[in-house]
């Protein structure tokens, strides 16, 4: 059965946005010829999972959808043609998933924002976390882990620590 892996940065406090979506604050770790592991990681993915938020926001950065070589699932209430690989899905996020994690393939990534994650830690279908934690305290924002997620045990399979104060979790579910 596939993985489902939620990669993602959030601040210290659990914020993975400011309160206007402002990701600027990410740039404070940003170093020449350091990406964090994120290569690695996409290498083996072949399936993202993104809400339209999180997708318009991408967009809006003028570097061009990163994704688009993947099949990706833009998951969003108003339904619209599929852009290449592209899918705006509309329908039951968990049954989505179920199916795509009884396909052959690769890892698939949810790569935010945060009501999607909510939705997938809710049915517990997170089956692995990559979380790297930047060392601000944004005091408001997004938070990454909504109030009222059923309880979840984890184990630690790495920490990593980075010269810019970053450091990176990975834990799977139990």
């Amino acid at each position: 059965m596939r993985t489902l892996t939620l990669y993602i940065a959030m601040s210290l406090d659990g914020y993975i946005a400011r309160p206007d979506d402002d990701i600027s604050w990410l740039e404070a770790v940003e170093k020449e010829g350091e990406d964090y592991g994120y290569s690695k990681f996409t290498a083996k993915v072949d399936t993202v999972i993104l809400g339209r938020r999180t997708y318009e926001k991408v967009l809006s950065m003028g570097i061009g959808f990163p994704h688009a070589n993947k099949e990706c699932y833009i998951i969003t209430r108003k339904p619209q043609a599929p852009i290449g690989k592209l899918k705006f899905y509309t329908g039951d996020l968990k049954v989505l998933i179920k199916d795509l994690k009884a396909q052959e393939g690769g890892t698939i990534f949810c790569d935010g924002g945060a009501q999607v994650a909510s939705m997938l830690l809710h049915d517990r279908l997170v089956d692995e976390f990559i979380i790297s934690v930047i060392p601000i305290l944004l005091g408001d924002g997004i938070r990454l882990f909504k109030a009222g997620l059923p309880e979840q045990q984890l184990q630690l399979l790495n920490a990593t620590n980075y010269d810019t104060g970053l450091v990176q979790l990975h834990y799977k579910r139990k």
